[in-house]
């Protein structure tokens, strides 16, 4: 089941919140995943959707500008990030 669904243009998006924590560091970075809901690729979300075949633009992972020194945290506050930014986000990743 995806975090949050985003609907832009006639196109539904599934979106999914990740974290991550690059080497050496103590904080914890979003990482949203994006996945065209048309193509039927599934609930899952994993490493090579990307790579899948005719993936192309319609799925993609990108970092999100918010840190936190643990995941409950880093999740607390992605959950205020509103559907409108978003939106934004992925329309300009399309672009």
């Amino acid at each position: 089941m995806p975090w949050r669904v985003i609907a832009l243009g006639d196109q539904v998006w599934h979106v999914d919140a990740l974290a991550e924590r690059p080497a050496n560091t103590d904080a914890w970075q979003l990482v949203l995943s994006f996945r065209a809901a048309a193509g039927g690729q599934g609930v899952g979300v994993g490493v090579g959707v990307e790579a899948g075949a005719g993936a192309g633009k319609r799925a993609f992972w990108t970092p999100y500008p918010l840190e936190a020194t643990s995941k409950s945290s880093l999740f607390i506050q992605a959950e205020r990030i509103p559907d409108a930014a978003l939106s934004q986000l992925l329309s300009q990743r399309l672009a």
